[in-house]
């Protein structure tokens, strides 16, 4: 985040008179995390339709629409290209402020969220977010922005809590968490049995290695480390219980 800001603040004092912004314009953010959402487009419509009804009753004119889809709130504005774009018309003079639909679509960082909005709040341009109607030109708003940006990084810890509880119970069942191999049952049967009989990973990567068998991303080199990821994934666990019930080595 303070990359981002330190770049988008050296723009900005690069040209000897800035351009401002026309009253009344704004640019919009969209974000959603998922791949399924920017597929399926849920989530984008609504955000969109939200802020354009925000900006209708305010009487704002929305200068561009920047979205990061299938982007985590976590990550920062350096591997975000659509906020990164956003700030750019903001320093830039093409915006006089920045719309997003709730605290938790601009990030899930408490920290993130806060130092975009003293940003906000240093160099004149509001933040409005349409869900608590609230904006950083106001001490009010301000004061809701920061509760809800540390409600939403708060959000994101329970979830990543949760993740990680209903994880341990599947290992605790017995659900092997490892990726599906995409090398050939032929392959992971080959690799399994070698290793029922004693072989190391070692051993068996030299094998393959020395009969020319492709990894499961083509390459032609086999490590320890390789054999040792296909192991662990599900196909093997699969081929390994099959043999087992069949009688296998």
């Amino acid at each position: 985040m303070e990359a981002a800001l330190a770049k988008a603040e050296r723009a900005r004092k690069k040209k000897n008179s800035a351009e401002t912004a026309v009253p009344g314009t704004a640019v919009a953010y969209l974000r959603v995390s998922t791949k399924e959402q920017r597929i399926s487009g849920a989530g984008i419509g609504a955000q969109r339709a939200a802020i354009e009804a925000a900006a209708e009753r305010e009487g704002w004119t929305i200068t561009a629409w920047h979205s990061d889809e299938g982007i985590s709130g976590g990550k920062g504005p350096a591997e975000r290209p659509g906020l990164a774009a956003a700030l750019a018309d903001i320093t830039s003079g093409r915006a006089e402020r920045m719309i997003v639909h709730k605290v938790d679509r601009l990030s899930r960082k408490f920290s993130d969220s806060v130092m975009l909005m003293e940003a906000a709040i240093t160099e004149g341009w509001p933040l409005y977010v349409v869900a608590q109607s609230a904006s950083t030109h106001d001490q009010h708003g301000r004061f809701l922005l920061r509760l809800f940006a540390n409600l939403a990084e708060d959000e994101r810890d329970t979830i990543r809590q949760r993740t990680r509880d209903a994880l341990a119970v599947k290992k605790a069942q017995g659900v092997r968490l490892g990726r599906p191999s995409v090398l050939s049952d032929e392959v992971v049967t080959r690799i399994v049995l070698a290793h029922r009989g004693g072989a190391g990973y070692a051993r068996i990567a030299n094998d393959l290695n020395r009969a020319q068998v492709p990894t499961a991303r083509g390459g032609k080199i086999w490590h320890p480390s390789t054999v040792r990821s296909v192991l662990a994934g599900q196909d093997a666990a699969r081929i390994s219980r099959e043999l087992s019930e069949a009688g296998g080595q």
